[in-house]
């Protein structure tokens, strides 16, 4: 998710910006392509914030039966656009607010029961899978593997049997921060950094992460926290959905030399499509605004108090258009510096309405996918950046857990860190 994750969090954006409704920006060659090469591979998307926007859904938050994803659903994702989209894999992102003054837990829990009652609400068209090869096997069985991803580390409560508990419930990912540091990790959004990466603790909980096989996603970390934790961290990393600060210059992207860390990692990042990370006029119109959000956003004391302000947030924000060739430019710049093998899609749907044209719902991967055919993509590249980089990613990851599982005993930590 990018910043708000609804308006239970109080937190950001609801301006769709340039947003086409139909599936497709024209019938052509390159989208046939497009639609025959995800046909035949697994597309697998990093982050979907589907959760929270059940939990904030109007008439009847949190009722999964109540928000009907076999029709057209109020939000960017559902069962036909899905299939349209050809997402064969999507990691359920279990957001939960670092602004909370407490109860993180009990939030975190409750999201992931219900992520977990989506999946099992529709047993014919999702699967839960915990596993490179659940992901395949899911796949040939017509369903959509379903994985679980933590977005910020707060519900750990500083307790490595709280994170082994999170790996048990179904989280495969978990994004060390949101937009508020850990108290162990820096976040990229605060002016003022806290560790300048991560703390010794930090550097244990990494170490736990893939001891268990779970994979570290530092997607809103910090660039210190992004360098430190690929420097600890035996298994590949992921970003699940974040951009190239090469391109567009905001803390919540990716600096070059970190891109430049991935080959030797083995990691991936899985490119977003929020507007103001791919295109620079939107990011000089909504980062600064999403900063002095975020400075004030711990004032809230009540919903009420929260969704006000996210409203006033909301109605200030204009942003200039953006379209499908500026995400395809930072998937293209990735490739330019870490190689095709370390590339992903994450597309941060019903995380906010932000989205370039051609790219507003779960329908459209279709039109990313002939943009790159357009600019001379191989079909096998196009199945990598679909969804084979992440599934070796994650076989690797499950690798070093089991060489680790048999020679290091699990990290505690009673009483907090």
């Amino acid at each position: 998710m990018v910043t708000h994750r609804g308006l239970l969090a109080g937190t950001l954006l609801a301006l769709t910006i340039c947003g086409t409704a139909g599936p497709a920006l024209a019938a052509d060659d390159a989208l046939a392509h497009a639609n025959r090469v995800l046909s035949e591979t697994i597309l697998i998307d990093g982050h979907n914030d589907l959760p929270i926007t059940l939990r904030g859904a109007k008439g009847a938050p949190g009722d999964v039966y109540a928000y009907d994803l076999r029709g057209h659903a109020p939000g960017q994702t559902d069962i036909p656009r899905l299939r349209a989209g050809h997402v064969g894999a999507q990691f359920w992102s279990v957001y939960i607010p670092g602004e909370l003054q407490s109860g993180f837990a009990r939030m975190q829990l409750e999201q992931i029961d219900i992520a977990r009652q989506v999946i099992d609400h529709y047993p014919d068209v999702f699967r839960f899978a915990g596993t490179a090869e659940e992901i395949r096997a899911a796949h040939r069985d017509h369903r959509i593997a379903s994985l679980l991803g933590m977005e910020g580390g707060y519900a750990l409560e500083n307790s490595f049997g709280a994170l082994r508990a999170y790996y048990d419930l179904g989280v495969r990912y978990m994004t060390l921060t949101h937009n508020t540091h850990t108290d162990w990790a820096d976040s990229a959004m605060p002016d003022t950094p806290r560790f300048n990466g991560l703390s010794p603790f930090g550097e244990q909980v990494v170490r736990e992460m893939n001891r268990i096989g779970m994979l570290v996603d530092l997607s809103h970390t910090s660039a210190d926290t992004m360098r430190d934790a690929i420097a600890v961290s035996k298994a590949p990393v992921i970003f699940s959905h974040a951009a190239a600060r090469g391109l567009v210059d905001i803390s919540r992207n990716v600096p070059d030399d970190v891109i430049a860390k991935l080959p030797a990692n083995g990691g991936v990042l899985m490119v977003t499509f929020v507007a103001g990370f791919v295109s620079p006029d939107a990011a000089r119109v909504l980062f600064p605004a999403m900063k002095e959000f975020y400075r004030n956003a711990g004032a809230a004391k009540t919903e009420a108090e929260r969704q006000a302000s996210y409203e006033a947030f909301k109605k200030s924000l204009v942003l200039p258009p953006v379209t499908v060739k500026d995400v395809a430019d930072h998937i293209d710049y990735v490739v330019k510096i870490a190689g095709v093998d370390h590339v992903g899609i994450g597309g941060d749907f019903d995380g906010n309405d932000l989205w370039p044209e051609g790219l507003s719902d779960v329908s459209m991967y279709p039109n990313l996918f002939a943009e790159l055919i357009r600019r001379g993509w191989s079909d096998n590249d196009l199945k990598k950046l679909a969804g084979e980089n992440l599934l070796r990613a994650m076989g690797e990851a499950e690798k070093v857990a089991r060489e680790l599982q048999a020679t290091t005993k699990p990290a505690i930590s009673l009483g907090g860190k």
